[in-house]
């Protein structure tokens, strides 16, 4: 974003920082609780969205070690919680509420444990890939760019990384996570593999949306101008 000095998610959308959008959207979800893992640049990140949305609670990721291990931050808050938990990212900020509520419908109705927020990307290149069951109902891996075979990498459908999980299938999951890849990270979408494993293919569904622009994160300034763009042409 050329400004090492500025936390991502405050780059503004309309006016709005990217991680506002992404609280609204929260918000307007009806969400019981919600809470902000914050690491680079926190005190920032803190001080905007405890202006705006003062029922915030935080969750601290002193070193960034990777998306479970920022999953991992929320446990004392949240691991005796009984309920879904909606994880959402702050620099995707064009995430619609009709997407979000057909992600916990197929979740709540199919019984999962997880449930994954997938799309087709034309070139989705860098990202992880949806690997469906043998019925195409339920996900049987995600694999990672890094990781595919040609035959995968042929596959456009991609993971968002907007997920729903169970509460109580979810901190037992994180607790098992280990840092046994190339970058010594904690990696969120390990929680998948074993839930699959322990509860079968079954408890992991999929919700695919059918606007892929929707999950869509920040990372360059120029996909700032993008989504931005497209966000003043639906407003």
């Amino acid at each position: 974003m050329q400004d090492p000095t500025k936390p991502k998610v405050l780059y503004e959308i309309a006016g709005v920082p990217l991680v506002g959008h992404v609280l609204k959207l929260a918000q307007n979800l009806g969400s019981e609780r919600t809470i902000t893992i914050v690491g680079f640049g926190r005190e920032k990140v803190k001080e905007y969205v405890s202006s705006v949305f003062p029922k915030t609670e935080f969750a601290i990721q002193a070193e960034q070690l990777g998306t479970g291990h920022a999953m991992q931050q929320t446990t004392l808050l949240l691991e005796h919680y009984k309920g879904d938990i909606l994880v959402l990212y702050g620099d995707v900020p064009l995430l619609s509420e009709a997407t979000v509520k057909n992600l916990l419908d197929i979740h709540r109705n199919s019984g999962a444990k997880a449930t994954v927020l997938s799309a087709i990307f034309d070139d989705p290149t860098g990202y992880g890939r949806i690997v469906r069951s043998d019925d195409g109902k339920y996900l049987n891996a995600i694999i990672e760019e890094r990781d595919a075979s040609p035959e995968i990498k042929a596959i456009k459908e991609m993971n968002s990384g907007i997920y729903v999980f169970q509460a109580e299938y979810l901190y037992p999951a994180l607790a098992k996570l280990t840092p046994e890849n190339n970058q010594k990270e904690y990696y969120l979408t390990d929680v998948f593999g074993l839930l699959i494993q322990e509860f079968g293919t079954s408890s992991v569904s999929i919700s695919q949306t059918t606007n892929p622009i929707e999950v869509s994160g920040v990372n360059t300034k120029d996909q700032l101008l993008e989504l931005e763009t497209e966000y003043l042409k639906n407003s």
